[in-house]
């Protein structure tokens, strides 16, 4: 592995973002259903991505090392599918669990397999003592994700947004693991 790559899985290579990314992130990000509970379906604008989110992206390397988000590509193919996160809290201590796949990469696991992996990570080798996620309700197959990565139900909340996607009338769901409870005693979830 170079220094560029976090980890590998056995299907899955997460490595750091480079600015020669962009057309990777507008792309998934101009995918319809990737973004369905996100912006209800809406783009990702090129100068946005280009301008604000990718050199953010860059900055959290330093700022919180071995935490922020990573592109995840098929260890056979080297096809870009989406990205997956362990956003930082202000302090380090927490880390947000996130992922976007392309839709070419739906139903296959690999949510579920990048997601154990970097809970793992943030367990083993960072000082990480809290993973949580959160996604619409109505978000199905991300809540599914998040269960089958040992994370757990904690509560359902209401925000309130400007330009609601539809289902947002049914709330956000925060889900958890501490590294207390890891590994997770689930079925499946090592």
């Amino acid at each position: 592995m170079t220094a560029d790559v976090l980890l590998e899985t056995e299907r899955l290579r997460l490595r750091r973002f480079t600015p020669d990314d962009v057309d990777h992130l507008v792309e998934l990000d101009s995918d319809p259903e990737v973004m369905r509970f996100l912006t209800g379906g809406r783009p990702t604008p090129r100068a946005t991505v280009r301008d604000e989110q990718l050199p953010r992206l860059l900055r959290q390397y330093d700022e919180h090392p071995g935490l922020g988000r990573w592109a995840a590509e098929d260890r056979e193919s080297d096809d870009f599918l989406g990205w997956f996160a362990l956003d930082p809290s202000d302090d380090g201590k927490e880390a947000e669990l996130g992922y976007r796949l392309r839709r070419g990469a739906w139903g296959r696991g690999l949510a579920t397999e990048g997601s154990r992996a970097l809970i793992r990570y943030a367990f083993t080798e960072l000082d990480v003592r809290r993973v949580w996620a959160e996604t619409m309700a109505v978000n199905a197959r991300s809540r599914q994700v998040m269960a089958k990565s040992g994370l757990r139900y904690v509560r359902t909340f209401h925000l309130h947004f400007d330009d609601p996607a539809p289902g947002t009338e049914h709330g956000e769901v925060e889900y958890e693991l501490l590294r207390s409870e890891w590994p997770p005693s689930a079925p499946g979830t090592r």
